[in-house]
Parts: structure tokens; sequence; C-alpha cells
């Protein structure tokens, strides 16, 4: 599950947090190996997200702000 966890964390970041804390939760249940695969996991996966959020941020103000500049272009009209 450790190693789930930090192979998504590349892949589907969100799904990489989900998977290292419940590998986390399993390996101090049964005090299996993998609790720094599982952290990194929840690390790199989460650091992911929060990219991939901030991203899609900057990506809807910069839309806004080209779609605000254009409905305000004053076309010439034909007379």
């Amino acid at each position: 599950m450790a190693i789930l966890a930090l192979v998504f964390a590349f892949v589907f970041a969100p799904l990489g947090i989900v998977f290292g804390v419940i590998a986390r939760g399993q390996i101090a249940r049964t005090r299996e190996e993998g609790g720094s695969l599982a952290l990194a996991g929840i690390v790199v996966g989460s650091v992911f997200t929060v990219l991939i959020i901030l991203y899609f941020i900057v990506l809807f103000v910069l839309l806004g702000s080209a779609v605000d500049q254009i409905n305000h272009i004053d076309f010439p009209t034909a007379t």
C-alpha cells in the first residue's frame, strides 16, 4: 500500500494522499515496513495537489482577464 501511495502521488496526486494515509494506519497496526514510503506518498501527493489547484486558479484568472479585455474592445462600426 505504501508503494502504491508513492506511485499514485506522481500519477494522480489526491489518490496518493489517500493511499498514504491508509498505508500509515495499516503500518501502525501491523508494525510492517514502509512508513517512510507512505509518508513520502502523502507529502509528494499533497505538494502536487496544491500545485495543480494553484495552476487552475491562475488559469481561470488569466482566462477571465482575457475575456474581460475582449469585452472592452471598441470595434469600429460600419457607417
